[in-house]
């Protein structure tokens, strides 16, 4: 369909891999932010984020954390850009709080994920830079792992431009009626998809702030012990600790070891708060390193990051057109795992986009409800 035009505002990892999708439609298609891209501002910066299949008893996601697995090593391929690693993730299980983890077991097998399950020692015995207390079982996935964000957000963005995309820096905002507005003026497009992270809440007073809450993360990167590579990716997987309220990932290409202890409700003005470490996180997250990796005890600090999610109530994506708007497709709610399935988000929403099939149950913006942590696909 060439003679459709298509504006896509929010240059993060949704918004690229959507123009990108969309252009390899041979859609006319311009991506619009307000910064420059990968901005320190954007939910999809930082240096890494992790990439793994466990859902729960979320076939959905499962199924799409392993066909995005396959894209990306596809992009990987394509760019010659080292975008992924699989160093492997580690899922701790908590005693008495094991519902994400004890549904997954029986989802990998269901969809086909390789995964090892192991014991408190036999934790230690494949990973002792780990403390295994108070963990009853740990799922591990080989070919989970890392994702380097910056880097693919990037990456995404060149190719949609080398294959004919128009990127512009503008401020798009709505007026009261909710319509999108670039720099003042009503956007002119058949199709305008926006896909802003966090600001969609503030853009959609109406449609989206009632089903979004926002909350700020903070991210701390401590070095590994002078002479040590037990704490390199080659070496140590990523892992998520939910019985701590916890996720990490392990130093790649020399970043240092990345570990967050998730505050809920962390309070965040995405417009005017500056992106800095708050320390009640540094506190609580030098207690969990002493609790969880005794090996970096007394190792410092050096660097953070501070950055956004926004949540919706059952911590599915948001993939549906406005209720009154109909060119407008408003496209995230990522909730803190959308990164990972970025291609799959992208090709799925330019199908929406152009109308070749409906979006899903679950992405519409109508009949959101609170799950609880053993029915939501993140666990949360």
């Amino acid at each position: 369909m060439p003679s459709v035009t298509v504006t896509v505002v929010g240059g993060g990892i949704a918004g690229a891999m959507v123009a990108l999708y969309l252009q390899r439609r041979r859609v006319q298609v311009t991506l619009i932010d307000r910064w420059q891209p990968g901005h320190a501002r954007a939910a999809s910066t930082d240096y890494n984020r992790v990439i793994r299949a466990i859902s729960g008893r979320d076939e959905f996601y499962t199924r799409w954390a392993r066909d995005a697995r396959v894209r990306w090593l596809e992009l990987m391929a394509e760019t010659g850009q080292n975008l992924m690693y699989e160093c492997g993730a580690l899922i701790l299980a908590t005693e008495g709080r094991c519902h994400w983890e004890d549904a997954t077991s029986g989802t990998f097998d269901k969809v086909g994920v390789p995964y090892h399950r192991f014991t408190p020692e036999d934790m230690r015995a494949n990973f002792p830079q780990f403390r295994a207390d108070e963990v009853s079982y740990a799922l591990f996935e080989p070919e989970a792992g890392l994702l380097m964000a910056h880097r693919c957000v990037i990456t995404t963005i060149d190719l949609f431009r080398k294959e004919g995309g128009i990127v512009k820096r503008g401020t798009v905002r709505t007026d009261a009626g909710e319509r999108p507005l670039l720099d003042g003026r009503l956007i002119e497009a058949d199709v305008i998809i926006i896909a802003t992270g966090a600001w969609m809440a503030e853009m959609f007073p109406h449609t989206i702030r009632p089903i979004s809450t926002i909350m700020g993360i903070n991210v701390l990167y401590t070095s590994t012990p002078d002479g040590s590579d037990a704490f390199d990716m080659e070496n140590m997987p990523c892992w998520i600790d939910h019985g701590q309220g916890s996720f990490g990932l392990p130093s790649s290409e020399g970043s240092g070891v990345k570990a967050a202890v998730v505050i809920p409700n962390t309070p965040i003005d995405i417009n005017n708060d500056e992106r800095l470490i708050e320390r009640q996180s540094l506190n609580r997250t030098r207690s969990y390193i002493r609790h969880r990796l005794p090996g970096l005890v007394g190792q410092r600090v050096v660097d953070s990051k501070f950055s956004q999610v926004i949540l919706t109530p059952d911590t599915h994506f948001i993939v549906d057109w406005h209720p009154v708007h109909e060119n407008v497709l408003l496209a995230g709610g990522c909730s803190g795992h959308l990164f990972k399935h970025g291609p799959m988000f992208g090709d799925f929403v330019a199908g929406v986009a152009m109308r070749d099939y409906g979006t899903a149950d679950r992405f519409k913006i109508a009949g959101r409800r609170r799950l609880s942590p053993k029915e939501s696909p993140s666990g949360r």
